[in-house]
């Protein structure tokens, strides 16, 4: 597996329309794509969040699949890796989203109170593990066709409970809808506050009823 030079996450930004950005919106893009994937969906968003910044970093590894993208870990039943490679990949981009996470409140001078994490697929996995064990809780994550990781530790090792909203299209069958429901079940186990919906007809993505709710989601929250 191929890494980019450094060892910093480095991706797209959109500076906020109303050129006073008070607010972060971080997308976590999915196995196989780039910050670039998801960045566009700022200029739809920005209408309604005129004073949010919008972040997009590439993973860390090129993905193993497909050259041209990144990979947060290695998916052993897509790429035939180990399952021990999946987890050092995945503790290495922990590590790193953790560090960009900081960086960016710095740089940005905006606070994880004002700060939302938004995946899709492998990216909602990292958000939905990243964010719950911030020392400084997030205004929210939503999370795009994916699962919680690990949810038999969710209990011994969170720290902050930002709200959650989950989407899925019922006819994913990549990261099957029933992943959904037991990240939400094992979220609102552990107290967090939680919303979901289903996309009908929508496959592995990210459709516009989804959007829509994910957009209400976050000017609720910022």
């Amino acid at each position: 597996m191929t890494k980019p030079t450094g060892t910093k996450l480095t991706g797209p930004r959109k500076g906020a329309k109303s050129g006073r950005g008070d607010s972060l919106v971080i997308f976590l893009h999915g196995y196989g794509a780039d910050g670039n994937d998801l960045i566009g969906l700022a200029d739809p968003l920005a209408q309604y969040l005129p004073d949010t910044v919008f972040l997009a970093p590439n993973a860390p590894e090129r993905c193993t699949n497909n050259p041209m993208g990144y990979q947060w870990a290695p998916i052993p039943w897509l790429d035939g890796s180990s399952e021990a490679a999946a987890r050092a990949g995945q503790d290495e981009s922990i590590a790193l989203l953790n560090a960009y996470l900081d960086d960016v409140a710095k740089a940005e001078g905006i606070p994880a109170a004002r700060t939302v994490l938004v995946g899709f697929s492998q990216g909602t996995m990292m958000a939905l593990h990243v964010g719950p064990r911030r020392q400084e809780q997030l205004a929210g994550i939503v999370g795009f066709s994916g699962k919680l990781l690990y949810p038999e530790r969710l209990a011994a090792e969170v720290v902050t409970k930002p709200p959650v909203l989950l989407v899925h299209g019922d006819k994913d069958d990549v990261v099957p809808p029933a992943n959904m429901s037991e990240a939400a079940d094992a979220l609102a186990e552990n107290g967090f506050e939680v919303y979901t919906h289903i996309s009908k007809n929508m496959g592995h993505g990210i459709a516009q009823d989804g959007l829509g709710v994910a957009l209400q989601f976050l000017k609720q929250q910022l």
